[in-house]
């Protein structure tokens, strides 16, 4: 007996230890790269990063409300060549939800205005081309997620309203749509780009125009729908409306894992996972794209081993804006999201500081990973604030090296609200893999 206490007592000791430790931020630092200069009139939203493999950093966020005023720029493109202490702004566009990436010897920009627009960069983000349209007369969305990179191709999503109906938050009527174009082409021309077919949400369940979605036994919606209009939740001591369901702010991965139920040995069925608006939590919305024989990309829906139809799969923060990252090193997805703490609270009975519907929280961005897309390991939270309406979401990430470097969309004291905040903070989480188990 003896003998069995002197030996598992360093074990004990250490299990009490590491229950009462409590989770510390990974990176709860910051620097500010942007800030409003009146936070209460000029919100700043969709920060992007990119990290070049000669250190510089490119970052870029848009200013919203008054910042728009008098045909200014809006979209700000900066620059680091310190690893993000101190940050140079180098080019001003026009074009919301939009996005950085590499492709060829180029950097682009690329989001909407209405319309698709991107601009380039030869020179590693210092100058910027005018921006130039993609598309005419049509209504995209997005945000700055993940694009993917496999055969000499790049691969991202834009989001398209399909229809005006919805007169409430329209993602209903939004369809996530693939983009290919060849990494060496010049990606501000039309012709360079392929665009996959569309699915609807709005049209994937039935008795959703009805308000009748046929989507038993899993609580979706979680609050009642009033399709085409918001339907009331609470009036006191604000009110806050259930828009009908949808999907946005799509990221796209490849099934790389040869024992995944998913994987396509051919390496052309691309995965998209999107931020699913259901009024509850711990959901993402699904969908694949196939790449076909003639070149054309069809947009479909998943299905489970037993044939079963999915739309929804388990991802904690699926119900916010995400960022999907993966880490050719080590094969392994990374999953920047916003953790809901308080979900099942009543929501006349949320503080009046709290935006939108219980499971908009807002102030908690965490990180996990996951070998397959859908089991995911609690890997630490980045950054969390003591007041809810102080938010670090809506972020942005790319890998520099052995470290996360993140953008994201934040608050302090100041800020309107959660959604509308007025800083645009840069994180850096360091040796990340470490935190792998």
């Amino acid at each position: 007996m003896k003998a069995w206490f002197s030996a598992a007592l360093p074990m004990v000791l250490f299990a009490a230890w590491a229950a009462a430790a409590p989770i510390r931020p990974l990176a709860n630092e910051f620097v500010a790269v942007g800030e409003s200069p009146n936070a209460l009139t000029t919100p700043l939203y969709t920060p992007s990063i990119l990290a070049l493999p000669d250190g510089r950093l490119i970052a870029a966020y848009e200013r919203g409300g008054d910042g728009r005023k008098n045909n200014a720029d809006y979209a700000w493109i900066l620059t680091s060549d310190d690893h993000g202490r101190t940050w140079t702004r180098r080019g001003g566009l026009k074009m919301s939800h939009a996005r950085l990436f590499a492709s060829g010897k180029s950097i682009y920009y690329l989001g909407q205005r209405g319309d698709l627009q991107v601009a380039r960069s030869d020179d590693r983000g210092e100058t910027w081309s005018p921006q130039v349209p993609l598309t005419y007369g049509q209504s995209w969305h997005q945000s700055a997620c993940n694009v993917w990179h496999t055969r000499g191709h790049v691969y991202l999503v834009m989001e398209r309203r399909t229809s005006t109906e919805n007169k409430a938050w329209p993602v209903g009527a939004l369809a996530p749509v693939l983009l290919r174009a060849k990494e060496d082409a010049d990606l501000t021309r039309r012709e360079s780009w392929t665009f996959a077919s569309e699915l609807v949400f709005s049209d994937l369940v039935p008795g959703y125009k009805q308000n009748e979605p046929a989507l038993e036994y899993f609580g979706v919606p979680f609050f009642r729908q009033g399709y085409p209009d918001r339907e009331p939740v609470a009036t006191t001591p604000k009110r806050r409306t259930m828009s009908p369901m949808g999907w946005l702010e799509t990221n796209v991965v490849q099934i790389t894992d040869p024992n995944h139920v998913w994987y396509d040995p051919s390496g052309h069925t691309f995965h998209l996972f999107a931020r699913a608006h259901t009024g509850g939590t711990g959901f993402a919305a699904l969908a694949k794209v196939v790449e076909q024989p003639d070149g054309s990309m069809t947009t479909q829906l998943e299905h489970a081993p037993s044939g079963k139809t999915m739309l929804l799969v388990p991802m904690p923060g699926g119900q916010m804006r995400f960022h999907v990252s993966h880490d050719a090193k080590t094969g392994l997805y990374w999953l920047l999201s916003s953790q809901a703490t308080d979900s099942m609270t009543r929501p006349d009975r949320l503080p009046a500081e709290r935006y939108d519907l219980p499971n908009n929280e807002r102030h908690r961005l965490v990180l996990h990973f996951s070998k397959n897309m859908v089991d995911w390991c609690f890997a630490g939270a980045v950054a969390i604030t003591e007041s809810p309406k102080q938010a670090r979401h809506y972020a942005a990430m790319d890998i520099d090296g052995d470290d996360l470097v993140i953008l994201s969309r934040s608050g302090d004291a100041r800020a309107k609200s959660a959604h509308d905040g007025n800083l645009i903070t840069f994180h850096r989480v360091r040796n990340f893999r470490e935190l792998v188990y």
